[in-house]
């Protein structure tokens, strides 16, 4: 039996809790699970879903550090969602006011992507399935 099952989440800090939601759920058009206030930390932990699997731990904590992003920083290096057409998906994101870097050929699957960034300049990509 593997010791591994599968990727179960992958948790975020955000510096502007109320702009990450909105990015992420309305932009981006993952689907709230719950939402979870804790005032002790004064924090917000929303969990957010893909297509009903659970993805992604969005967290807020009062003055986080900045991330180290560009040029390329050790540690992980982007977050990437699969789409039927990423030229339709960077529309979409156009629409919303979100630049996106121009579309690239994954030269060893022959697949389209695009980077964007989320509101806090975490790096994301658009994969083409």
């Amino acid at each position: 039996m593997p010791l591994l099952l599968g990727l179960h989440h992958v948790a975020l800090i955000c510096s502007d809790y109320a702009a990450s939601k909105r990015f992420y759920t309305e932009v981006l058009g993952l689907e709230v699970l719950a939402e979870t206030y804790r005032p002790e930390r004064d924090s917000y932990k929303l969990d957010l879903a893909v297509n009903g699997h659970y993805l992604i731990e969005l967290f807020s904590f009062p003055s986080p550090p900045p991330r180290p992003s560009w040029p390329e920083a050790a540690g992980l290096r982007h977050l990437a969602f699969a789409v039927t057409d990423v030229a339709a998906a960077i529309r979409h994101l156009e629409q919303h006011a979100v630049a996106c870097e121009p579309i690239r050929t994954d030269e060893l699957t022959g697949r389209r992507f695009t980077f964007f960034s989320d509101p806090d300049g975490l790096p994301l990509e658009f994969y083409e399935a």
